[in-house]
């Protein structure tokens, strides 16, 4: 699995099954908290993912496997619940405070 520090993201995505809805609500809220760092938050649907798609991808734990497999070569971190889940904590404090994200 690749890994990256959090100093180094650049863009995270937030993979959803069609690009609606609540994945749009939290790559709202992301973007807030990570603009400050220079990091670009956006949604795709997870089938319109590829292998450059982002430094880290966020996406709900039932569409892990097929976000991994679309893209290869980015940090992938699943998570369980659309609003305040642990996971967004992680990948916001990596980046503002420091530290390594694998997935």
């Amino acid at each position: 699995m690749p890994s990256i520090e959090g100093k180094d993201v650049k863009s995270v995505v937030v993979a959803c099954e069609a690009g609606m809805g609540s994945s749009v609500l939290l790559t709202t809220q992301l973007a807030k908290q990570l603009k400050p760092h220079g990091v670009a938050v956006t949604h795709s649907p997870v089938n319109r993912l590829t292998d450059d798609t982002a430094d880290v991808v966020l996406c709900h734990q039932g569409l892990l496997n097929r976000a991994r497999q679309a893209a290869p070569n980015s940090v992938v971190i699943p998570f369980q619940m659309f609003m305040g889940d642990p996971a967004f904590t992680k990948v916001t404090a990596a980046i503002s405070s420091g530290g390594t994200l694998d997935g």
